[in-house]
């Protein structure tokens, strides 16, 4: 079980990640000074549903494993940028990543401000 205020922190971060950006779960690790992408990922299966869970994917710029179908909407109503695109991505919901070179934020972006590492 994660440390809860690692769970705090890391969902936290997520709360604090704009409409149409994304984050990977190695970034919000970073940004905790943790080395444990999978710990981020652990986090967001068990308590990711209070917060906007689709903006943090990963590295690949795959969503969330297992919740393609569901993120979409979000993403085309948040204006994410997809690849290839937009419309390849209704056409084959399950098979479409994000443009992380669009849509991730930077790591010295505000959301990163005022962050306790771990």
């Amino acid at each position: 079980m994660p440390h809860p205020e690692f769970v705090d922190a890391v969902l936290a971060l997520v709360n604090r990640v704009p409409p149409g950006r994304v984050v990977t779960y190695g970034d919000i690790a970073w940004a905790l000074g943790s080395h444990a992408p999978r710990a981020v990922g652990r986090v967001m299966a068990l308590y990711g549903h209070a917060v906007p869970w689709w903006r943090v994917v990963a590295a690949s710029g795959s969503p969330p494993q297992g919740h393609a179908r569901l993120a979409l909407p979000h993403y085309l109503e948040e204006g994410t940028p997809l690849r290839p695109s937009a419309e390849a991505a209704l056409a084959s919901p399950d098979d479409y990543r994000l443009a992380l070179s669009q849509a991730r934020l930077k790591y010295d972006h505000d959301i990163y401000s005022e962050v306790t590492a771990f």
